[in-house]
């Protein structure tokens, strides 16, 4: 692939506004909650696009196509059954929580309901979670770059981290958020032409079917048995470790995406945030399933006169990865192809921002203040929010090493979330619901969740991952072995959690107002029109679900 001067001169301009957004908000940050928070100040349709761009980093854009070329249709479940119900059960069931506790982060909304120690502890791990999941959307920019562009990919991880970090730096939470929503035109707009070509190309859907196993474009049809389907997992392990632990996990609990609903102007929009957010997410397998599926159809024997290969990685395989990064250098002309690389070099902005600046709040607030230093002045936190921006960078900079030895990014991100998400919301789900749940539960839980999701991993492989204790179990794919860590993680928090709250004293019902569903006033509100309620348009989106996973069964 040759990038003409057109192509450049897109990229540079892209490179410029996002910087430009940086320096004209930086004029707005005046406290530690502007730029931390963005003292709740965002409007509606801000939050809703911002929080579906939190979510379309590079590990999305580049890791669902690279599982749509591995899995085929069954990787539209991390939409339909691993997304929307979720994001619907956050807005009308959790936000009055978040929200309504005042609270600036979800580790200090646990502070709250439980205790400092399980605030602590979820703080830490989620920091650690956020820099491994800007490793991962760097190493996916800095990977496209060199295979693409012939940038060396050590060069390329320093300068994208240092465009992140400026822009970051200068405007904080709300320069991310509003550079998000200009990500997430970008991603659209710069795919949607290479779907429309490719899908040309391939001859159509039916033609794609007809290349294909048919159990690359059914995505419930053969999930009777963890061997019928290339995912290699039985249909309830899909509904329970994807549909239930980590789709609830990440969704509800995880402050990368939270955080962008807690920023609305009043309880109504951080409601309908996620719900708005849910309309063009369920459409997203369009761009980022579907090109994968086409991908592989272009290499079967009777489209190769198309030219068209994915690459292979250094054991001899496919490297699933780099499918999207060939799909734009194969179909792409100059002009169109600066397009298409500026919306990946946006999907990248979009991760790894979303996660550094959830990671410098999470830090600042919910270590640095609560733990080490407690009153200073609202300045001095300020500064430190924006020196653990810079370290925050320097962190994803080394996990981006990491990421080099998975084949499909997307595994790997969602290997990380099993350990950490899978047993956060079996805490949540007690803490919210159960007013008997205690701190001492509650830490315990989360303890022996994670160490259930390590012991499984060091038991079971899965494409040579894994199994550092003993190879007892054999999983086809890494995807299946991270629905399974999720699943055995939220069991054991889950139980835990109930029998040392039961040998523990609870926190008097006073203390727990507002932060439990048994003793909070639910929101009301008097518009005239339904569609400015939630729950209405909750349960269209439930049905329209509902209705895509029945046609493509």
């Amino acid at each position: 692939m040759k990038l003409q001067i057109a192509d450049y001169l897109i990229i540079i301009v892209y490179f410029l506004f996002v910087i430009g957004v940086g320096v004209i908000i930086k004029k707005r940050i005046k406290s530690s909650n502007d730029f931390l928070t963005s003292n709740r100040s965002i409007p509606l349709w801000i939050t809703s696009l911002a929080f579906i761009s939190a979510n379309l980093g590079a590990q999305e854009v580049l890791g669902m196509v690279a599982s749509g070329a591995k899995y085929g249709i069954m990787t539209v479940h991390f939409y339909w059954v691993g997304a929307i119900f979720a994001m619907v059960f956050l807005g009308v069931f959790m936000m009055p929580f978040y929200y309504g506790s005042r609270a600036r982060s979800v580790p200090e909304y646990l502070s709250l309901r439980f205790d400092e120690k399980t605030r602590g502890l979820n703080a830490i791990t989620f920091a650690v979670m956020t820099v491994f999941s800007s490793g991962i959307s760097l190493f996916a920019l800095a990977k496209l770059l060199e295979v693409i562009l012939k940038w060396d990919f050590d060069v390329s991880i320093w300068i994208a981290a240092g465009i992140v970090m400026i822009y970051t730096f200068l405007g904080g939470l709300t320069s991310a958020v509003y550079n998000e929503v200009l990500q997430f035109f970008l991603i659209v707009l710069g795919l949607s032409p290479l779907v429309i070509v490719a899908l040309q190309d391939a001859g159509g859907w039916e033609n794609i079917k007809a290349q294909l196993q048919p159990e690359m474009t059914h995505a419930w049809k053969y999930m009777g048995s963890a061997d019928d389907n290339p995912m290699g997992l039985h249909f309830m392990s899909l509904i329970f470790g994807l549909g239930f632990v980590m789709s609830f996990g990440y969704w509800c609990t995880d402050f990368l995406v939270v955080q962008r609903a807690m920023i609305a102007r009043n309880m109504n929009a951080a409601q309908r945030t996620p719900i708005l957010a849910a309309i063009p997410k369920m459409f997203m397998p369009i761009i980022v399933v579907l090109p994968g599926i086409i991908a592989i159809a272009l290499m079967q024997p009777a489209l190769a006169s198309k030219g068209f290969t994915i690459p292979q990685d250094g054991h001899g395989g496919l490297d699933y990865t780099m499918t999207l990064p060939s799909l734009i250098s194969h179909y792409y002309p100059s002009g169109l192809l600066g397009v298409g690389i500026t919306a990946l070099i946006a999907s990248f902005m979009s991760g790894m921002a979303g996660n550094v600046t959830a990671f410098n709040s999470v830090f600042t607030f919910d270590i640095y203040q609560s733990y080490f230093v407690k009153n200073k002045t609202d300045r001095h936190y300020l500064r430190v929010g924006k020196l653990v921006t810079i370290f925050g960078i320097l962190f994803s900079i080394g996990t981006a090493y990491i990421a080099k030895s998975f084949n499909n990014i997307n595994d790997f991100l969602q290997l990380v979330f099993s350990f950490v998400n899978g047993p956060l919301f079996a805490t949540f789900l007690l803490g919210m619901f159960w007013k008997r749940t205690t701190g001492h539960g509650a830490f315990w839980g989360l303890i022996a969740g994670t160490a259930a999701a390590a012991l499984t991993h060091g038991l079971t492989v899965a494409e040579g991952k894994g199994g550092w204790i003993t190879e007892l179990y054999t999983i086809r794919s890494g995807m299946g072995q991270a629905f399974i860590v999720a699943s055995v993680s939220w069991v054991a928090n889950f139980f835990t959690t109930i029998f040392v709250s039961l040998a523990t004293k609870p926190k008097p019902e006073s203390e727990l107002k507002g932060l439990v569903y048994s003793l909070t006033d639910k929101p009301s509100y008097h518009q005239d029109k339904w569609y400015l309620k939630v729950v209405p348009l909750g349960i269209i989106l439930i049905i329209l679900t509902l209705l895509l996973n029945f046609l493509f069964f």
